[in-house]
């Protein structure tokens, strides 16, 4: 294992401990120690049914862990509820698309803000001057959110998410995630139905965030090894829900053990 796996004595953000995930007999994660840093891009990465996606649903709460724990930013959120995880400041994306394709680019960012939004019924219509403040506050953040992305897709925001593209649906996925402010943001596989082009794009559009909000965390979960090698600092590499290795791409691409679990070296 690489030497950079301790981050030279650094606390991580979050650490899981001992994790595990039984779904009846199948062993989905294996004991597993896990660390993320702050203001790194950490890569995890492995073959189909590795346990990285079943890492996400345990962390953020939609799966109960079998055993272990989980602490973030210094708090246990072992079993927490998907909302109290999100209050904790962790965010993600999902493969598959969670979009409402019915509703417009602006709604859909804002489903992603109800942290922040003050939804009480006397709120939203006796205090009509309040709320129109706050709607004109919340559609300027997702603007800007959007301008990170793509400048012209900024000036749609009332259009049918339905009528976009794959790359710009995704992108709206991940300003729905940042809306919050998280400081983890976790994206599971969000090049998923898009050409090598539209990959390129969004692994910039990654890189963009990053830099423009500070203080920000990222896991992804990728397939493309491209991407991996481009814009991580760091990697996991998973295999029956157990770490098999750990470190720079560079030093997870030399390691006999994912070149025969991953990489299809035999």
């Amino acid at each position: 294992m690489s030497a950079t796996s301790n981050n030279n004595g650094a606390t991580p953000l979050l650490a899981a401990t001992g994790l595990s995930k039984l779904f009846g007999g199948v062993v989905a994660l294996d004991k597993l120690d896990l660390q993320v840093f702050a203001n790194q891009i950490l890569g995890l990465i492995g073959p189909n049914g590795s346990g990285k996606t079943t890492f996400f649903n345990v962390t953020t709460g939609i799966y109960p862990v079998s055993a272990g724990r989980v602490v973030f930013d210094g708090q246990d959120i072992t079993n927490l509820s998907t909302q109290a995880v999100y209050r904790a400041g962790i965010s993600r994306t999902f493969q598959r698309s969670r979009l409402s394709l019915a509703l417009s680019i602006f709604d859909n960012i804002m489903i992603g803000n109800h942290k922040r939004l003050n939804q009480g019924l006397w709120f939203n219509l006796a205090r009509r001057d309040a709320f129109r403040r706050q709607f004109e506050e919340s559609f300027e953040e997702a603007r800007e959110l959007v301008q990170v992305f793509d400048a012209p897709l900024a000036d749609r925001m009332f259009e049918a998410i339905g009528g976009f593209p794959m790359i710009d649906r995704r992108r709206i996925e991940i300003c729905r995630a940042l809306v919050s402010r998280p400081k983890l943001l976790l994206l599971d596989e969000p090049s998923a139905g898009m050409t090598q082009e539209e990959t390129t794009e969004l692994m910039d559009d990654i890189l963009e965030v990053k830099d423009r909000f500070q203080g920000l965390t990222i896991v992804i979960i990728e397939h493309e090894m491209g991407v991996i090698e481009r814009i991580t600092e760091r990697c996991v590499v998973l295999n029956f829900g157990q770490k098999i290795s750990e470190g720079a791409y560079q030093e997870i691409a030399r390691d006999r053990l994912v070149q025969e679990a991953y990489l299809g070296i035999e």
